[in-house]
């Protein structure tokens, strides 16, 4: 390992004063990994709080040709935030104001370090508006869901995370800085250098306040848990729901291992009959959702649904979705390590993707659960594990291997809102051509020609 120098330690101290330069390895060791569980060596730990200590940062560290590892609160499972190669781990924890909602422009612009639950909260206030909701959105920032370009439940009728923002401020290697895009719901002017930055996992530049977009907050929300006998009746009767002209907002199912193990850990509602779930919310006005309700109601009836229960508001609502947030926990309980994978697949393919994939976990004799974004085709795929028996992490290894392969003969994604980090990048020559790949090599030179920022991630 290539430790700092003295001068190098004494710039790091002078422009992040205090406890906002982090040098010895009991001060770092948190900043070694993500919830990947993957873990790497930082040289340094710092807290910028404003856009000038990111301009100078980016300056010197281009200079000294060390690299950056931009994070929040790592919650990525794919390695995105673990130092790879020895650098600097650059934590936007102390960049988190709220500088501006806008109720007549329909906008907020925040800090990276801005948690987007508290963004989704604050705007609520002014009865706006903002979509995107990965599951993480307790803990997680604005600033790791635009370099991941998160989706969340929500996805299905609102769109993932790039379809809300409308511009930022981000600083190049060099320090350099750019402004892309702004508070205008329309912009074509040039190439999308927004778009670009947006979902690059932090290998471009560092984006330092953020522009997204509002719309009026729904008048109420209802929600619905419905359980089948088999997958096949609970994917059919989302069909049929489709080719009725209805869009829930969020529709998510979960497969038979994954109400298995909900159910081994802890009381659940549903009979043991139930093999497979879906859940789904609708938004809009009083009288639409009563509608929708009786409407979704009908067709799961006619679809053979053995269990349901409905929610008209949020206090009815959220014990339905602890279900679904309780998964993560529960997965544990199945073997102490697990790839956390996402995978798409267009949406007539879900059935198939699922059954190839309880296929392939019966043939490596491990668990896999799968559950997700039925809506879009987003499926979580969880390869639980001991990574402790040699055996059976190379079982694991070899399952995630032939998913991906079988993903892809689909015409499936490798990652539908995780990104790629370190977990997927074996495979993204898989997906991508060496063309392709060519490509976005060259628009990272020119970004950034020293290959500092978030080196070995996402191509």
């Amino acid at each position: 390992m290539t430790l700092l120098s003295l001068p190098q330690r004494r710039f790091l101290q002078n422009l992040f004063p205090c406890s906002d330069c982090l040098l010895t390895p009991e001060e770092m060791v948190v900043f070694e990994a993500d919830a990947s569980r993957l873990e790497g060596t930082p040289l340094a730990v710092v807290r910028p709080e404003t856009e000038e200590q990111i301009v100078e940062l980016m300056r010197w560290a281009h200079t000294e040709r060390i690299p950056l590892y931009p994070r929040a609160r790592a919650t990525n499972v794919v390695g995105l935030c673990v130092p790879k190669k020895p650098g600097i781990v650059v934590s936007t924890l102390k960049m988190d104001s709220i500088l501006e909602v806008d109720s007549d422009d329909f906008i907020a612009r925040v800090e990276p370090g801005v948690i987007t639950g508290d963004l989704q909260k604050r705007v609520e206030q002014e009865k706006l508006f903002y979509p995107p909701d990965p599951a993480s959105l307790g803990i997680s920032t604005i600033g790791g869901n635009v370099a991941t370009c998160a989706g969340g439940m929500r996805a299905l009728k609102y769109g993932v995370t790039r379809e809300w923002v409308l511009g930022c401020k981000a600083v190049l290697p060099g320090g350099k800085t750019i402004t892309c895009g702004g508070r205008n719901h329309k912009n074509v002017v040039g190439l999308d250098l927004l778009r670009l930055l947006t979902g690059s996992e932090g290998t471009l530049a560092f984006m330092t306040e953020l522009t997204l977009k509002l719309i009026p907050k729904p008048e109420s929300t209802a929600s619905i848990l419905a359980g089948f006998a088999n997958l096949e009746e609970a994917l059919h009767a989302i069909k049929i729901m489709f080719k009725a002209g209805m869009l829930p907002a969020a529709l998510e199912f979960m497969g038979p291992e994954v109400l298995t193990a909900l159910s081994d850990a802890g009381a659940v509602a549903w009979p043991s009959t139930v093999t497979a779930s879906l859940l789904l919310r609708f938004d809009g006005s009083h009288q639409a959702l009563q509608a929708d309700v009786e409407k979704a109601e009908a067709i799961f009836k006619a679809c053979n649904v053995l269990w349901s229960t409905t929610g008209m508001g949020k206090e009815e609502e959220e014990p339905l979705w602890d279900v679904r947030r309780s998964i993560n926990p529960a997965s544990f309980k199945v073997a102490p390590n697990k790839f956390s994978d996402d995978v798409t697949v267009p949406r007539g393919k879900l059935l198939q993707a699922v059954t190839g994939i309880r296929d392939i976990a019966e043939k490596h004799t491990l668990p896999i659960l799968t559950f997700g974004h039925v809506g879009d085709g987003n499926i979580h795929v969880n390869i639980m594990h001991d990574a402790s028996d040699a055996q059976e992490l190379a079982r694991a290894k070899s399952a995630k291997s032939e998913i991906s392969k079988f993903v892809l003969s689909l015409q499936g994604t490798l990652s539908g809102e995780h990104g790629v980090g370190l977990i997927k990048a074996p495979y993204v020559h898989l997906q991508l051509s060496k063309t392709e790949r060519l490509l976005m090599k060259q628009i990272k030179q020119i970004f950034d020609p020293h290959s500092i920022m978030n080196p070995g991630k996402a191509f």
